[in-house]
């Protein structure tokens, strides 16, 4: 981020790529579907869990736009929406596992939550500034 920074690169674009690139190494958990060696197995998944650590400024993100008389209250909602995921997620895997009987789908919602995550960062989320808020 700080050496897309000091090369010239916008907020935007210094912020948006780490993302974008951690996510779609996230994605790639789907192949462990496709190989059978426990090797290849680790190597997908320390590279996918590699990229989420990556992919991992929604912080920064925070820090950013979020205006300043409110950074705590973004904060609180950012944390609260991870949390909900991370309660979602397990008991939706476990509903995927008993109907399937295998982690194939179960890889398959996560990779498709990162690659939604993916669109979501280019086309939804547009340029990463500040939010001033008009003082009442």
């Amino acid at each position: 981020m700080q050496r897309l920074l000091r090369r010239g690169a916008s907020l935007t674009v210094a912020r948006k790529t780490p993302i974008v690139i951690g996510l779609l190494l996230s994605v790639s958990m789907v192949a462990c579907n496709y190989v059978s060696a426990q090797w290849a197995v680790i190597l997908i998944m320390s590279l996918a869990f590699f990229g989420k650590g990556v992919g991992a400024l929604g912080w920064a993100v925070i820090a950013d736009a979020a205006p300043k008389s409110v950074t705590g209250l973004c904060g609180g909602l950012f944390n609260t929406f991870g949390n909900t995921a991370g309660i979602v997620t397990p008991i939706a895997i476990g509903y995927i596992l008993k109907a399937t009987g295998s982690f194939n789908w179960a890889l398959i919602y996560v990779s498709a939550h990162a690659a939604l995550a993916i669109v979501s960062f280019l086309v939804v989320v547009g340029e990463i500034k500040r939010v001033e808020l008009r003082p009442v």
